[in-house]
């Protein structure tokens, strides 16, 4: 679709490098035991990372506001943002503080402990973000628990956004403090494309209550507030809600090597159809495509679909079973 604008999505970078361990077998024990592992990777990390590389791959015109420290793993990250056609013009460098890192504990049943620092990833500065509202399409939210510092500054930020025209996305990731708050249930109403998954979902709708909502409850809830919902559901693959209508799409059969990123990956497709304008059911194509192709290689970016466009996609998803609609 053609613009006047600069940039297609404007993201948030909780910049981070991932270090990956394949466990294997191997049970992790403290009292100075060592223990061996199959092998490790290190890979370009942060939700809005993987999801901004994703986005440029699909010829989306992606950049982000972040703060990456001076050291190798920063290295790491901006290499991998540049490679995949990301701007990252507005990705400011500090001395003062490591870059971020998550180190993941991959076993053989493709479970994980994941251990995180935060470093640079909630260094983000509001004012850019500001900044660059009039010259972007579409404004995506994510890591919305794990960066604080934009929490008082978000309701200020999407109404910016709304008042030039930008749409909105959100994917808060999970909470650490599961306190699911926030300041969420302040921007919820200004946004148009909502993608947690299954438990996400749960969690957000109860509104602060101590328990959660169940499914239905929850998702009927978010639908009043919320145009489009999209939930994912792993390996099952996502469902849409979305003007009164449900569909759904199984993810594909592929040989899953590691499952990071899938979500942010799945995330640029569906935008990447709704901001073409096409169908809902088709963004969800798209969307499942590239969430599952993702899980290909180790780390977030490796098995990211490359570029197409318009109706070479379609042909692209020709193999997904029929999308089925629920109601």
């Amino acid at each position: 679709m053609k613009t006047s604008k600069q940039y297609d999505i404007l993201t948030v970078f909780d910049i981070c490098a991932d270090v990956l361990i394949d466990c294997g077998d191997t049970q992790i024990e403290f009292g100075q035991k060592e223990k061996l592992v199959n092998s490790y990777g290190v890979e370009l990390g942060g939700s809005g990372c993987i999801f901004a590389c994703q986005c440029a791959k699909l010829g989306l015109k992606t950049t982000g506001v972040g703060t990456v420290g001076v050291d190798s793993m920063g290295q790491v990250v901006l290499s991998g943002l540049e490679d995949a056609g990301v701007d990252t013009s507005y990705i400011s460098k500090t001395d003062k503080v490591s870059t971020g890192i998550g180190v993941a504990l991959v076993t053989a049943d493709g479970d994980r402990s994941i251990l995180t620092y935060m470093g640079t990833i909630d260094m983000i500065d509001g004012t850019v973000l500001l900044g660059l509202l009039p010259r972007v399409r579409h404004l995506h939210i994510c890591s919305y628990y794990l960066i604080k510092t934009l929490q008082p500054e978000w309701i200020k930020i999407v109404k910016k956004a709304k008042s030039h025209g930008v749409t909105i996305s959100l994917d808060t990731n999970w909470d650490p403090e599961e306190k699911w708050d926030g300041g969420i249930y302040e921007i919820l109403p200004y946004v148009d494309v909502f993608l947690p998954n299954e438990n996400e979902v749960m969690y957000i709708a109860r509104q602060g209550k101590a328990e959660t909502c169940n499914y239905d409850e929850a998702v009927k809830h978010m639908c009043k507030i919320i145009p489009t919902v999209v939930v994912k559901c792993g390996e099952k693959g996502a469902v849409v809600y979305h003007q009164g209508n449900v569909y759904q799409c199984p993810a594909l059969d592929v040989n899953v090597k590691d499952t990071v990123g899938a979500g942010d990956s799945f995330n640029a497709g569906f935008l990447y159809g709704w901001l073409n304008a096409m169908a809902i059911d088709d963004c969800l194509r798209i969307g499942v495509m590239c969430g599952s192709y993702s899980t290909r290689e180790a780390g977030g970016v490796a098995g990211q679909v490359g570029s197409f466009h318009g109706d070479i996609c379609l042909k692209y998803f020709s193999h997904i079973d029929k999308i089925r609609q629920i109601n």
